[in-house]
């Protein structure tokens, strides 16, 4: 038995290690690699072409043709497409690369609330068909695909996607196609989003997809309670991700990592890995502030979260999966968070979410592994924790560390854990006694080189 001595010296060579590296360093994230915003070298705006910034005229075309002519400057520099104050609106329109998309203060790019005026389009090949429906899917109301160097980016202009018609046919199951996002990103590298305002997106806010580099900043984003299964920032089978000073208060998931789903993510193989997340203020009315999955089947790994505050959530912090998924979620670290108002704080889903169809493998067993949760306070909390993990593929190296939660009085019990393991060390309440082995303590993931890279201590 350890002394309850080097219990404690132990716990402080953690809390150390979280702030150095193995050769001394500093930690770094990927958000310490900033972003430089480069100015164009060219500029027209949506004037230029025909637009009118009434909220009834239909832009479209003049912001495709805007984006056409701006092609011409992808080798002398790129090129700026301004748009000045105005209600714009518009169906789906693609963007270019080395173009940056300038929305002045005052400007709002409305999405058409006639789906005729957004395209439809395959669906993503890591999921094999629409999220929602099976086939294909509406475009995203402004899209990316396979650029080099594109940014979103203004004096908090808006991006109000008028969703509330697409929550309608979505509850009333009126929809032939899985519903569009506001804006998306595939196959892309060095991708910027700052000083924007996102609302009532008919789904997800922003999803890159199969990206490298991504930053997202100073962004607001907001849909109301009511909204089905609304998502603030998605990313997906991507990497080198930072997300960092945003305000999001969505309908279900406030942030979501995930990487494909079932056979489709396993066939595809490529893991969201490699994420910075800090200084965010999180609300979901009915799902989680920070989500990881379910869809997780090309794996989820070497995300590194700080200073967060969540509430007014159903959930906390959760991490999703079921059989058949296949894919991991390791190597996580989440520290220095406030949590407030919360339903359940912490929870590890092992038969969360549905399948695409059929032909997934049953045997194909997700892995849940290493997820560090440390440095947190929780004030009016229903449930401190709910894991319940699967019985053929446990949960394992769960470490909690200096978690302090206080839970509502009427609650009658405070965690919940099965086929999960782990340690814990200053936690209140008390966690479940799978979570406090200490022979489990030698294989919590508590370090982060300045690669964002991670190492067991």
């Amino acid at each position: 038995m350890f002394s309850s001595f080097f219990k404690v010296a132990l716990l402080l060579l953690l809390a150390l290690c979280n702030a150095i590296g193995v050769n001394g360093e500093v930690r770094n994230g990927q958000c310490d690699l900033k972003s430089t915003l480069n100015s164009r070298p060219h500029s027209v705006s949506i004037l230029e072409f025909g637009a009118v910034g009434d909220g009834k005229t239909l832009n479209t075309i003049a912001f495709q043709n805007a984006i056409f002519y701006l092609k011409s400057f992808t080798d002398k520099g790129g090129a700026q497409l301004y748009v000045p104050p105005g209600r714009w609106l518009t169906g789906s329109f693609n963007l270019t690369s080395h173009l940056t998309l300038f929305m002045e203060k005052g400007a709002v790019i409305l999405g058409s609330q006639d789906p005729s005026h957004w395209d439809i389009v395959e669906p993503l090949p890591s999921y094999g068909r629409g999220t929602e429906l099976p086939g294909k899917r509406y475009r995203s109301l402004i899209n990316g695909y396979m650029l080099h160097d594109v940014v979103i980016t203004g004096d908090n202009g808006t991006i109000d996607g008028q969703g509330s018609v697409w929550w309608e046919w979505f509850t009333s199951h009126s929809l032939n196609y899985t519903r569009p996002h506001l804006v998306e990103f595939v196959s892309s590298v060095y991708v910027l989003v700052s000083n924007i305002t996102f609302l009532n997106a008919p789904a997800y806010n922003i999803h890159p997809v199969y990206c490298s580099n991504v930053h997202i900043h100073d962004i607001s984003v907001y849909a109301p309670p009511g909204s089905p299964y609304t998502v603030g920032i998605v990313p997906d089978s991507s990497d080198k991700v930072c997300i960092e000073d945003c305000s999001i208060r969505m309908g279900h998931d406030a942030i979501a990592l995930k990487s494909g789903w079932d056979e489709y993510g396993i066939a595809f193989g490529r893991p969201t890995t490699n994420v910075h997340i800090r200084r965010v203020q999180l609300q979901s009315s009915s799902g989680s502030s920070l989500a990881f999955g379910s869809e997780m089947s090309g794996g989820i790994s070497d995300v590194q979260v700080q200073q967060l505050h969540l509430h007014g959530s159903l959930t906390g912090i959760e991490f999703r999966t079921t059989k058949g998924r296949g894919g991991y979620i390791k190597e996580i670290i989440i520290s220095d968070a406030e949590v407030l108002n919360v339903g359940t704080a912490f929870s590890a889903i092992g038969n969360c979410g549905s399948h695409p169809d059929d032909k997934f493998d049953p045997d194909a067993l997700p892995v849940l592994e290493k997820i560090t949760l440390q440095n947190i306070i929780g004030t009016n909390i229903n449930m401190a924790g709910n894991f319940v993990g699967i019985q053929e593929s446990p949960f394992t190296s769960t470490c909690l560390s200096n978690i302090s939660l206080s839970i509502d009085s009427a609650s009658s019990y405070s965690w919940q854990c099965s086929y999960v393991s782990g340690f814990s060390e200053s936690v209140s309440p008390k966690p479940c006694p799978e979570l406090e082995n200490f022979n489990a303590s030698s294989s919590c993931f508590s370090l982060v080189k300045p690669n964002g890279k991670a190492a067991i201590l």
